[in-house]
């Protein structure tokens, strides 16, 4: 519908044993929901919300010698975006209530805005990065 790679990868996260047009009813809606809101175009207001929740660094555990340290390292584009949206359906998700486009058009709504669940999720994962800098030398 809006001829976005972004969007067709965020379809196939979302989607539950198959069932794709079931998915694009529901983001599709999501999105009018939240444009509707935000007073913005819809693809804006889903590219700005992955973009704004897509994490800069991230921790991966290394094992040296015989401890295991959380190295930080950078996130490619093409992940940052993968962890986004993983994030952006598991907080819709856990979302209490309402029908899932109600859900989702909320959680668009919180990222687009700098705020959720989701945005902590992000600040936490910057915030262990950073207490973990001392372990960058470890990166290979």
């Amino acid at each position: 519908m809006y001829n976005s790679v972004l969007i067709q990868k965020f379809i196939n996260k979302m989607m539950w044993d198959g069932k794709k047009s079931k998915v694009e009813r529901i983001l599709y809606g999501a999105l009018d929901i939240a444009a509707e809101k935000l007073k913005k175009p819809q693809l804006e207001v889903f590219e700005k919300a992955v973009n704004n929740v897509r994490p800069l660094m991230e921790v991966k555990p290394r094992r040296v010698v015989g401890a295991t340290y959380q190295v930080p390292i950078e996130v490619s584009v093409e992940r940052g975006q993968a962890i986004s949206m993983k994030w952006i359906r598991e907080n819709a998700r856990a979302r209490a209530g309402h029908s899932m486009q109600e859900k989702l058009a909320a959680e668009l709504i919180d990222v687009y805005n700098s705020t959720g669940p989701s945005m902590k999720k992000r600040e936490d994962t910057h915030k262990m990065a950073e207490a973990n800098k001392a372990f960058a030398h470890f990166r290979w």
